[in-house]
């Protein structure tokens, strides 16, 4: 299944490879990302296929947002199909 992951937060060193790391860890595979800084901002918006992930969407989805928490960040993943459909016009 492929998901969309983003992150918002104050710039800061080790952003992306705490992340990254993190999906890494549970054999989930980056299929596209961007990222920028907007002003002192960090925003990163990721396409990934969890279909290799040793862990459920869900439990993966909270480790990503305790991640976040632990980083003072705001990281979420979303199911790509649930995304499309909330971000139509």
């Amino acid at each position: 299944m492929r998901a969309i992951v983003t992150v918002v937060g104050k710039d800061r060193v080790g952003i992306m490879s705490a992340v990254c790391s993190l999906l890494a860890a549970h054999n989930v595979n980056i299929l596209d990302i961007s990222q920028t800084i907007l002003q002192e901002y960090f925003t990163m918006v990721m396409l990934v296929d969890t279909a290799g992930s040793d862990v459920p969407f869900a439990d993966l989805a909270a480790l990503l947002e305790e991640a976040g928490r632990e980083r003072d960040l705001s990281i979420r993943a979303q199911r790509e199909d649930i995304f499309n459909a909330m971000h139509r016009i």
